[in-house]
């Protein structure tokens, strides 16, 4: 990830350090204050850079009992389709591993999978579960159409009302939360997985921040190290760019 780049090593590791340790993240524009860049460009993407290291090549898919669900990100626009529409939104597909809490009959989220998607057919949402949830996963959904083929893939479809899915639900909630606070919904579709990806291993690792700040620079030996013009020369959901 630090491919050709100019600035100091002892850089690359505070701005590694502030992404994967505080809380909530940090903006582009914070970052290029913390660290004194002269040009908001730079913090762009430098921050960039790092989120393409946060998503390793042929992680262990999800497995056991799985929620799955899709939730719009963008807001309601004036004169926008409400429903599952992506005219002025981004769908997003989420699936997140259900946990048995310490205390008896409650349920803890566990690992997390995000991803931008097209539409919310059964091809785009059959194409999130092959590649993230484990054949034989046990998969609940809502009532949605586009769920349809679950079974046929080789998962134990369990269709359920949208009430008893609340994990995925403060996911989303959180996810929502996390891009109006620390980046104040300023998140092009274009870039959008880029931010799914760090919530995700946020998420994924929010119990041990010191191990994913080390586990940042394991990958971002192979993490590709994308140009200013690569980055906004792509399509509209970042393919090639931001690992989906």
């Amino acid at each position: 990830m630090m491919h050709r780049s100019r600035l100091p090593l002892l850089m690359w590791l505070h701005a590694a350090f502030l992404v994967t340790t505080l809380t909530p993240g940090i903006s582009a524009v914070q970052l290029r204050k913390q660290l004194g860049l002269k040009r908001y460009e730079t913090a762009f993407q430098l921050l960039h850079r790092i989120r393409s290291a946060m998503v390793a090549s042929g992680r262990e898919r999800l497995r056991g009992t799985v929620e799955v669900d899709e939730s719009l990100i963008g807001g309601v626009h004036l004169g926008g389709t409400r429903g599952r529409s992506t005219e002025r939104k981004t769908l997003v597909a989420g699936a997140v591993e259900v946990r048995k809490a310490k205390k008896r009959g409650q349920r803890m989220a566990g690992r997390i999978r995000l991803r931008a998607v097209v539409d919310a057919s059964a091809a785009s949402l059959g194409g999130f579960l092959e590649d993230h949830v484990f054949p034989g996963t046990t998969i609940l959904t809502d009532g949605h159409m586009g769920y349809h083929r679950v079974s046929a893939q080789g998962y134990d479809h369990r269709p359920e009302t949208a009430a008893t899915l609340p994990l995925i639900h403060r996911e989303f909630a959180n996810l929502k939360t996390w891009l109006r606070g620390t980046h104040h919904d300023r998140v092009e579709r274009q870039h959008l997985q880029a931010y799914l990806n760090e919530f995700t291993f946020r998420h994924n690792r929010r119990f041990w921040p010191f191990s994913a700040f080390r586990r940042v620079l394991e990958l971002g030996f192979q993490a590709p190290a994308s140009t200013y013009r690569e980055m906004y020369s792509t399509d509209e959901f970042g393919t090639g760019i931001h690992p989906r």
